[in-house]
């Protein structure tokens, strides 16, 4: 009698085991399905946005502005379009993650990348974009008001077009760092240091 009670209780868990393996495959078949679309949709959209960065030549005007030395110095190369690309990559990857992994019932999971990633990261995509549209548009302004004094026979016809760049530059800056939840006295420091160092290097 005791071995027949063991027997029944190991033959009903190996029965429900067998079940929730049963119940649980198609779900496990939909999320992977979900996260590979996933994959392939961000990976196209991140290739898309990297190439349209890289017409844009971002690159030649941030180098103008100096943050390529910066770049290096950190260790990485200049390439302000495969870095968006990237960030916008993730984007929908996790996008589609979370849906994989609430269609598994991983609702603690699905919370904490909805709620700090998924919160975050296009905050930090809109930064960037920012600060790559600022680099073009200093970069041509620079030249349009250094122009327009040089027609007007103006002497500091150069100062007055780098004036023009690093204001672009710090309200681009600023603004980034308002999308980034930064506190507003970072945000003055910051800023006064930028223009000490725009002074100290002649703009």
């Amino acid at each position: 009698m005791f071995l027949s009670t063991w027997a029944d209780v190991l033959t009903q868990s190996f029965q429900n085991l067998f079940y929730g393996l049963v119940a649980f495959i198609p779900n496990l078949v939909i999320a992977l399905v979900i996260f590979v679309i996933g994959w392939l949709v961000g990976a196209g959209i991140g290739r898309l946005i990297a190439q349209v960065v890289s017409s844009l030549r971002v690159d030649q005007a941030l180098r103008a502005a100096g943050v390529e030395r910066v770049v290096e110095r950190a260790g990485f190369t200049l390439n302000s379009g495969a870095f968006l690309g990237f960030l916008v990559k993730w984007f929908f990857i996790i996008v589609f993650l979370v849906a994989a992994l609430d269609v598994l019932g991983l609702t603690q999971v699905t919370a904490f990348l909805t709620g700090v990633v998924l919160g975050y990261l296009p905050q930090v995509i809109v930064a960037v974009f920012i600060l790559l549209l600022a680099a073009v548009i200093a970069e041509a302004a620079q030249r349009v008001v250094a122009g327009a004094a040089r027609a007007a026979n103006v002497r500091a016809a150069n100062l007055l077009g780098a004036v023009a760049r690093w204001a672009i530059w710090i309200f681009a800056i600023l603004v980034a760092l308002e999308r980034l939840g930064v506190s507003p006295l970072i945000q003055t420091l910051f800023t006064g240091i930028v223009v000490a160092l725009a002074l100290a290097f002649g703009l």
